[in-house]
Parts: structure tokens; sequence; C-alpha cells
């Protein structure tokens, strides 16, 4: 790829430093993403400048109009702090006809609302477990015709916010205590699903039109007690010492059936796009000990850390971190938006 003037939009509090040098472990981890990408830019001959978004465009339209970068490389994961309104930002990209990395508008819409997006799986006959919402302001109740143990989740938030061990409800107490969290400590309508027993999967995949899908990753629970239930908590996603504490990993899955690695290929791809997604995304997936595969969610745009799932998936199958970035851009810059 020839050499591209490449702008990095991330959040105003995760512009990276030039240099690790110095740097507590704890203050790294939360720019760890932007660092390892706009680091992997540079060392690759590309000219970079890294932009930090906060509740204004402003910045940013000047910022194309002046500088006219080849692409924007999208890592923002919200903006102003609300997560639905990152596909705004995108679509004003898409005004200003300015390539751009990532998910496009519709795709990141459908995809963070949890609920929207569920229905049209469920519509497309894609396997995903029965569910229910509990909007804000409205008494929390047992969904009819879902049965306990159920899942509770937020409708839009990511990263695995309010999940915990608590999240999984045997009863109608423990659902309305749960549901009552959801609401007025996250802030969010609540998610309630059929709690599905399985191994963790993730599937990455990659395209436009033509779709790359990535090796299958897993997380592992290790030496987790049986007293807690594998899932991944916000604690398992982001707490290093909880993980070393059990033994916590993710892995290249293994021993997975022929007909389940060919239903979770299959899967991926219809969800992709079913779904409107571009550029490149993950699926969730929970696989019981019978071999059903149920989706979890879709999640455009996942972390794209040198050392997280996504990327050490695309290692896997022989691509290289900064030939990821490379084939990322590229497609950015292939993508048929409107305008084009």
């Amino acid at each position: 790829m020839k050499k591209l003037r490449t702008l990095v939009v991330v959040h105003a509090s995760l512009v990276p430093p030039e240099s690790l040098e110095g740097r507590a472990d704890k203050d790294i981890a939360e720019w760890r993403t932007e660092y390892d990408v706009t680091t992997t830019l540079r060392r690759s001959g590309h000219d970079v400048r890294c932009l930090g978004v906060l509740d204004s465009l402003t910045e940013m339209r000047l910022a194309i109009k002046e500088w006219k970068p080849d692409i924007v490389f999208n890592l923002l994961e919200e903006f102003n702090g609300i997560v639905t309104y990152d596909q705004h930002v995108v679509a004003y990209l898409e005004l200003l006809r300015q390539p751009y990395t990532g998910c496009n508008p519709r795709g990141l819409m459908l995809s963070r609302d949890k609920p929207l997006s569920k229905q049209l799986l469920a519509y497309h006959r894609i396997p995903t477990p029965r569910f229910a919402v509990i909007r804000r302001g409205t008494r929390a109740h047992v969904p009819r015709k879902l049965h306990f143990p159920l899942f509770v989740k937020s409708a839009t938030e990511d990263a695995s916010l309010g999940i915990a061990q608590a999240s999984i409800v045997e009863d109608a107490a423990h659902l309305k205590e749960r549901v009552a969290f959801m609401h007025e400590q996250i802030g969010s309508d609540a998610l309630v699903e059929e709690f599905i027993e399985g191994r963790e999967l993730y599937v990455g995949v990659m395209g436009n039109g033509r779709l790359t899908r990535l090796p299958v990753w897993e997380m592992v629970f290790g030496t987790m007690p049986a007293s807690l239930a594998g899932i991944a908590t916000r604690k398992v996603k982001w707490d290093k010492e909880y993980r070393g504490k059990y033994d916590i990993i993710t892995r290249a899955a293994e021993e997975l059936p022929a007909a389940v690695l060919a239903q979770l290929d299959k899967l991926s791809r219809r969800i992709y796009r079913v779904l409107g997604l571009s550029g490149y995304a993950r699926m969730d997936f929970r696989v019981t000990a019978d071999g059903r595969v149920y989706v979890l969610e879709a999640n455009a745009n996942p972390n794209l850390e040198a050392t997280e799932d996504f990327a050490e998936s695309a290692r896997a199958a022989g691509i290289a971190y900064p030939d990821l970035l490379e084939r990322l851009m590229s497609l950015g810059l292939s993508y048929r938006a409107q305008w084009r």
C-alpha cells in the first residue's frame, strides 16, 4: 500500500503519548489500542496524526478540510459519552465524502441496538437466545415464554459494562433486582435473555462484499470454581489480576466438531450481511455441549489492540498486525458509500 495521510480519530481522553517510557501499566491499559494503532501505522511509513474527539466535530472537520487525509482511521467507541452516537460521527464523515475505516453508519446503528439486531436475526431464523426488553420507567416482571436461568444485560452498552456474576438470575426476585440495577446504575434499558450454558466463542470477519472469516477464538475460563458461571463479566474482560488468578485466557478454539465449525462460518457471514456490516466485526457465540450454536451479539469495530482477540485471530490466519491495519485501511478506501 502507498503511504497515506492518516487521521486517527480517538476519544479525547485516549490520545496516546509517543512513548511508553515512564508510564504505569494502569495508564497504558487505558489507551493501549490507540497507541498500538498509531505507532504501528507510523512504523509502516504512513503520515499519521491523532485527533481526540469528545462532544464536538468542529476540530475533525477542520483537520479534514486543511490536512486532507487520505483516510480517517476510526477508533471512536462513543460520542459525548453515548455509545450509540458513534454512528453519527461516521455518518458525518460520509457527508464530508471522507473515506474511513470500520463499519458504516447503518451497520453500527443495527448492531449497537441489541434488541433490534436480535429481532432481525430471529426474523432471518438465525438462532439467538429468546429475549425480552424491560424499558426504563416500567415495572420489572418475568417475561412471558422465557425460562430461568435468565441473563440480564444492557440493551446498548458494550465492553461488558454492567455484566457480573449477578447478571445470571434464577428467580423473579433476583430478576427484578438486576433489572433495577441496569435501569438505575447503568442508565440503560434491560435486555433479558435465556442463559445458554456452553463454550464462549468469538468469530472475526473482515470485508465489504467478499468476506474473510478469521479462525474461531475461545474464552477459556481456566480454574474458575464451579460456583461461578463461565461468562465474560467486566472483571473477566478487563481485570488482569482476576484473569491471572483463575488462568482465564482467550485462544484458538480447539476440538470443534466439523459441523459446528461449518455452522459458525455460515452464521458469521449471514449475520454480517443481515446487519449490513462493513470493514470488520466480531460475532459472539455460545455452543452447547450437544453442538447447538447460538449467536449472542455482533460487535462492529471490535478492539484492535495488538494482543486482543481480533488481532490474535488474524495473526493465527497468517496476517501480522501491521498487515491487518493495512487491510482495514484498504477496505475503508474501497467501501462503496452512497456518495461514490
